[in-house]
């Protein structure tokens, strides 16, 4: 499929060492979900919808107000039909007919591509049907004013199960035999749709600027683009688990400052932060610097570097300063995560460290053991015991910065709660119902690229057999649009410096991240911390 390519041809006659060279340069890198497979060039002018029936790509045409049956390896256009409406949107393969969409009179046609004869006409259930698919046994429509996705009968257009659409502009639909496809025109993406939940599974990148119509083509999603006028097959399973992009570089300077208020005096101080490592979306361009030299590095328990400063008899009007810079490259990372290709095997080691209950979770606690009963239930697949109790989290909790760390059980139940109580919280569902789960801590871009930050970020992470640490953010992820949602659960932008990975009670950063400190006084005395984080971009 896609371009036929005559350099086979052209070099029939080579050694056959030159062969090899010219097929190991061509060999292309491994592909992620969402890259270009191929193009298939269109000879019409305003494509919408795209069909397959086995053999042929069905596309319909708004301006002409037809259907053409082309090609799939070179576009040649093989028939056409008159459309039954006059917008002609979505379209969709039974395995006898072609079933198109009109959102201009919010009806449904079913037309015989034998004879070109509409042999079924109904009203949509919703006003304006953009896309249809078919999923072996019933329709499934989306309607881009409603914002809607539906599952309907075929013989009468009644609905039979409906949810909100990923976001604000669904186009197309396509099913792939176990989920549904869906386009998005204004975001530029494709999302996979659970058809049992309507939760978003993974998020691609449209290839094109004016994402209309969607098939599924032998293993391919086949993307046809309004403003390109190309049929783009898209690469849906592949190697890469996951996409880095929008690097950001930039240099982060973290400053602890200690102001001995008195009278008395400050026996001893340490100060501990955490040292950044790379990461999958994040590069250390040089080994930090810290002024002055920490007296020792230390590993915590869950293998977080840590470096330690100590100061001695500070007296009253004393100050000291601790310093990290760091210049780093960091990137937006979103991972594919398929339900499926999840295991249910999890290492000993991740067992035992991030299944383990600590003073925050309280993972023993009857509310806690009811809760994740009640929300997980009989459910295996570690993915979605996560992702249920994420749906829960968003829906059920508020963001409140109120101050202090309450244990999980107190936050679901008053359902406000900062970032790390969010945290200690998803980490106490998913550990009760045996998905291990960690924290990560940052330091944060606020707004513009040269920013100030002193109350910092913290997230979750969670293990997958066959994946590894995912990201979940349930905090960013409540949100309106299901799209948002997922791109919490499995995403994070390149606004953060990650400095700690935790899974409790550090032996040097206590329930903290990014730093701790501690002190010995006599006497009465009062000391004054203040930590921020200053980022400026990196030419």
């Amino acid at each position: 499929m896609g371009q036929i390519d005559s350099r086979p041809a052209l070099l029939a006659g080579a050694p056959s060492f030159i062969l090899l060279a010219l097929l190991l340069v061509a060999l292309p890198a491994a592909a992620a979900p969402g890259d270009v497979a191929g193009t298939i060039p269109l000879r019409v002018s305003h494509p919408t919808g795209v069909a397959f029936d086995g053999s042929r790509l069905w596309v319909a045409d708004r301006s002409t107000d037809r259907f053409y049956g082309i090609d799939p390896a070179n576009g040649a256009v093989l028939d056409s039909l008159v459309a039954p409406g006059y917008f002609p949107s979505g379209l969709a393969w039974d395995g006898k007919l072609l079933w198109s969409t009109d959102p201009a009179d919010g009806r449904i046609y079913a037309t015989d591509p034998s004879n070109g004869f509409t042999v079924r006409s109904i009203e949509s259930p919703t006003p304006s049907p953009t896309g249809i698919a078919w999923d072996g046994a019933y329709l499934w429509i989306c309607d881009n004013r409603t914002d809607v996705i539906a599952r309907i009968d075929p013989g009468d257009g009644t609905t039979i199960r409906s949810f909100r659409a990923p976001a604000s502009d669904s186009r197309s639909l396509a099913f792939d035999g176990e989920r549904l496809w869906c386009s998005d025109r204004i975001r530029d993406r494709i999302y996979l749709v659970d058809p049992a939940s309507g939760l978003v599974l993974v998020t691609l990148d449209a290839p094109g600027p004016y994402t209309w119509g969607l098939a599924w083509m032998d293993g391919e999603l086949v993307c046809a683009d309004y403003e390109d006028d190309l049929l783009y097959r898209l690469v849906v399973r592949d190697d890469r688990q996951y996409a880095i992009s929008s690097p950001r570089r930039a240099v982060v300077d973290f400053t602890t400052e200690a102001d001995v208020l008195g009278p008395g005096t400050i026996v001893s101080l340490e100060v501990c932060y955490a040292v950044p490592r790379d990461r999958e979306n994040q590069t250390l361009l040089s080994p930090p610097r810290f002024v002055p030299e920490p007296d020792r590095f230390e590993t915590d328990r869950w293998g977080q570097r840590v470096a330690v400063f100590r100061f001695e008899n500070l007296t009253a009007a004393s100050s000291v300063e601790v310093a990290m810079q760091a210049e780093i490259e960091t990137s937006a990372i979103r991972w594919f995560v398929f339900p499926g290709d999840v295991g249910e095997e999890m290492p000993r080691e991740i067992r035992e460290a991030y299944l383990a209950d600590d003073a925050k979770f309280d993972l023993g606690h009857p509310f806690i053991r009811s809760l994740v009963d009640s929300i997980v239930g009989g459910e295996t697949n570690p993915y979605w015991k996560a992702r249920r109790l994420y749906q829960y989290l968003i829906a059920n909790m508020e963001y409140e910065l109120a101050g202090g760390w309450n244990t999980a059980p107190t936050v679901l139940r008053r359902k406000t709660g900062s970032c790390s109580e969010y945290s200690f919280s998803f980490i106490a569902l998913c550990r009760a119902a045996g998905v291990p789960a960690r924290y990560v801590g940052s330091l944060v871009v606020r707004g513009d690229d040269a920013s100030y930050d002193d109350v910092f970020h913290r997230w979750n992470e969670i293990y997958l057999p066959n994946y590894g640490w995912v990201p979940v953010d349930a905090n960013a992820g409540d949100r309106e649009w299901p799209a948002d949602q997922a791109a919490a659960f499995g995403g994070v932008s390149n606004r953060f410096l990650v400095t700690t990975e935790g899974g409790g009670d550090s032996e040097y950063l206590g329930w903290s991240y990014n730093h701790e400190n501690r002190w010995v006084s006599s006497g009465k005395c009062r000391l004054r911390l203040e930590s921020t984080a200053e980022w400026e971009p990196l030419e």
